[in-house]
């Protein structure tokens, strides 16, 4: 059976606004127990990780009480539908070496696609796949 986005997917994922500060996003993130957000920019959705927070603010010494997502999230966010073939996902992933895909329908941010959720449907016995699939650590 041919597996699609919205089967591995994680649905609903937390849109914030551009102008939302790094220290809110960051508790939103430790709150739900997320690696990412969408950010609604004027341009289109983009998206902020964890990692961009630690690389392109925290370690420049950015004041994340004041600066917006906006200024650091990654513009250029590569999407797919949830009806899209798993395969071609994941092969869209590798070619071009990114962790995370959003999952677009009618324009709508629907879902998010991470290397994490496709560990625990084809590698359930991996590191990733645990990882992935272990309660928070809080």
């Amino acid at each position: 059976m041919t597996r699609t986005v919205r089967d591995l997917m994680t649905p609903y994922p937390t849109t914030v606004p551009a102008g939302t500060s790094l220290a809110d996003a960051a508790r939103m993130m430790r709150d739900q127990d997320i690696g990412a957000l969408i950010v609604a920019t004027d341009s289109g959705p983009a998206i902020l990780t964890d990692r961009d927070m630690v690389v392109r603010a925290v370690a420049d010494g950015e004041n994340t009480s004041v600066t917006s997502v906006e200024s650091i999230c990654s513009r250029d966010v590569v999407s797919v539908s949830p009806d899209d073939d798993a395969d071609q996902a994941v092969a869209m992933m590798r070619d071009r070496a990114i962790r995370r895909l959003l999952v677009l329908e009618g324009g709508d941010a629907v879902g998010m696609l991470s290397v994490g959720d496709l560990a625990i449907d084809r590698d359930r016995g991996s590191a990733l796949a645990d990882i992935s699939s272990a309660p928070p650590n809080r």
